[in-house]
């Protein structure tokens, strides 16, 4: 019985998430990674999981003889339609997460504030995330950060309307008592607040309105605000249909903007060889895109336009040229301690300015030792495992 009703569940917890688009996510969205499935059965199904009747759906037949060992389940949260998350996407269409026992549960945020609040919970065991997220969540709920999505330096964008484009543009000081949207404690914010100081103003010369990133593209759209925060691919979205305009990126700026792998720190206590497993699938299916670009490019074709976003294949293209991401050597390298100055990682200093701006908006109140909650034992984990150094890197 507790083998079909996994079953059934993984069979029957199916989510488009165009439904998150229409439903604020007080709490997190669950899906069990799968194959695609037709429109009618997901509708079918999704009607089924709304209504409680889950299990009704699939009926308590038995497991099916000769069927391969049980998967272990891990719970990975993310946020929709993003570069970092694509490989998340990858893997499960690949199906690379069975190839090491792990059959993920996704849940996904809007934002990574409530995503680290979710922790709280314990309804996800390991994600991707921002990095200003990821330090907020260390001090809050002891999230661990344990290696990077990306670098999204470039990703992370002051962006100025239409109407108001040349004005700024030609004047960036013009922005001051001006009125600028973000997502407040995101690495959007982080990136606008290094813009402002490049420009020589500071968060108390312009007024910050907290915001969602959706709501933030319709007033953007709808003309009803001149600068706001963004990050890709919305910045790709609002130049597209609104024809707002990029005033600086946080790579302008001269700001640094990695994006976090993370763990809650029992969860990764406990389960070590999971969250290996978990970096070795991430790390593959980067492999595989940049040896594959042109498959890669199909499928973040269909990764963004679930998650509701619709751009051309130009700034698709965009994304893989302006954000470099890192192998498993290079992980490794850049949270290297005996590399830096005074034992100090490339990812301790990235992550330690992080943590002083966050300092600096009353986000937290004091800068965490980085080598409380950045830890490269996982990464290690998978580099001295044969078989997952080589599924790591294997570009196939």
């Amino acid at each position: 019985m507790t083998g079909a009703r996994t079953e059934c569940r993984r069979r029957a917890m199916v989510f488009s998430l165009s439904w998150l688009e229409e439903n604020p996510m007080e709490t997190p969205m669950k899906t069990p990674a799968r194959t695609p499935v037709r429109t009618r059965l997901r509708r079918a199904l999704l009607g089924a999981v709304v209504g409680g009747g889950i299990c009704g759906v699939c009926g308590a037949g038995s497991a099916t003889p000769g069927a391969q060992a049980p998967l272990t389940e891990i719970r990975v949260s993310y946020q929709p339609a993003l570069y970092w998350a694509l490989p998340f996407f990858v893997a499960t269409e690949k199906n690379w997460w069975a190839e090491l026992g792990l059959q993920p549960v996704f849940s996904i945020f809007p934002a990574g504030v409530p995503q680290m609040a979710a922790a709280a919970a314990k309804s996800w065991d390991v994600g991707g995330t921002g990095s200003v997220p990821a330090v907020l969540g260390h001090m809050r709920f002891g999230i661990k950060t344990i290696g990077l999505t990306n670098d999204e330096s470039a990703a992370n964008a002051l962006m100025v309307s239409k109407a108001a484009a040349a004005q700024m543009s030609a004047n960036p000081a013009a922005m001051k008592g001006r009125t600028i949207l973000l997502t407040s404690n995101s690495t959007g914010d982080y990136a606008v607040q290094s813009c402002l100081k490049k420009y020589g103003l500071s968060k108390q010369d312009v007024s910050i309105k907290n915001m969602g990133q959706a709501e933030i593209i319709s007033a953007l759209a709808s003309g009803a605000a001149n600068l706001a925060g963004l990050w890709a691919p919305n910045t790709y979205a609002v130049q597209e249909k609104a024809g707002a305009a990029e005033l600086c990126s946080g790579k302008d700026s001269g700001a640094m903007v990695p994006g976090a792998l993370v763990a809650r720190s029992e969860y990764a206590e406990r389960h070590p060889e999971e969250v290996a497993k978990f970096l070795a699938v991430y790390l593959r299916a980067w492999s595989w895109m940049h040896a594959n670009r042109s498959d890669a490019l199909a499928l973040m074709r269909r990764f963004y336009r679930q998650g509701g976003v619709d751009i051309p294949d130009a700034w698709l293209h965009q994304e893989f040229a302006s954000r470099p991401t890192f192998d498993l050597a290079q992980q490794l390298a850049r949270m290297e301690r005996q590399r830096g100055n005074a034992n100090v990682s490339d990812m301790d200093a990235w992550f330690g300015q992080i943590a002083e701006f966050m300092r600096g908006t009353g986000a937290i109140h004091t800068v965490p030792p980085s080598s409380a909650y950045i830890t490269d034992a996982y990464m290690k984990r998978v580099d001295a495992d044969p078989r997952l150094r080589e599924f790591a890197n294997r570009t196939r």
